[in-house]
This record gives structure tokens, sequence and C-alpha cells, in this order.
């Protein structure tokens, strides 16, 4: 009976510890996912100034939940006491509605067109795949430093 017991109690150790170990394994990694989550990649494919009244930026935002998945972000910064200060934002088409490599390649943008003019029209259309091609325009108006439907 004692060797019995003394391997159920060798093997009861054994478990705990290789538990500890993949508890703090997934503590770790739990850190390192948590880290990764808390600030999304982004990459900025497009920008125009226009004249020093708007400064507007298309981002790509990778969302580390799915590798493959973006959202698009536009940004109309004013110009105010020396320095550009973001005014509003707006997502282009559905959030993670885009695939990253495509809108982070050297052909992502179709077309982003602007006019130094009040109310500012602005039209973006990106690469949705090379094989589908670029999305639909989207068509907006700047005014007053935000961004309507246009």
């Amino acid at each position: 009976m004692k060797p019995l017991r003394s391997h159920r109690t060798r093997r009861g150790a054994t478990a705990g510890v290789t538990l500890l170990l993949a508890g703090g394994l997934g503590t770790a990694g739990a850190t390192v996912s948590n880290a990764q989550t808390a600030a999304p990649q982004t990459q900025q494919i497009a920008s125009s100034v226009l004249g020093s009244d708007y400064k507007i930026t298309l981002t790509a935002l990778r969302l580390s939940q799915d590798e493959y998945a973006a959202s698009v972000r536009l940004q109309v910064y004013t110009h105010d006491s020396g320095k550009w200060k973001e005014s509003d934002r707006v997502t282009v088409g559905k959030v993670d509605g885009w695939f990253w490599y495509p809108l982070t390649g050297s052909q992502s943008v179709c077309e982003f067109s602007t006019a130094s003019m009040e109310p500012a029209p602005l039209t973006v259309s990106l690469l949705i795949t090379p094989s589908i091609g670029c999305s639909e325009p989207a068509h907006y108006v700047v005014k007053q430093g935000r961004v309507y439907a246009g």
C-alpha cells in the first residue's frame, strides 16, 4: 500500500506543477494578448491638406482579434493656434468591413478627392481585394470641420 500512496502523491504533485506552469503561461499569454488589443495597429493610407482650413486623413485600423479584418477611419483636422486639431472622425464603410492587406498595399486608394471650398466635397473609394476591385465611391462633405454624408 505504501508504494501506491507514494505513486499517487507523485502523480498529484506532477499534475499540480503542470497546472501551475500552464496557468503561468496562460497568464503571460493573456498579458501579451491584452497589450495587443489595447492599441490596434494603424497605417495612414491617404492624406490631404486643404489650404490652412482642413487636413483630412484616411487611416487603416487592424484589430488584433482578426488579423485580416480592418476598419477605415476618416479624420478631419482644423488649424487652430498653429496646430492641427481633430475636429471630427467617421468610419468609412462598415466597422471591420475591409481587408488589412489590400488596404495597406501600394494600390489601396482607388479614389481620394477633395476640394478646397466650403463645404468641401470629399470622395473615397478603396481597394476591396485585387480580384474584386475598388469599392463604390463614398461621398462626404466637410462643413465647418464636421463630416456629413454627401
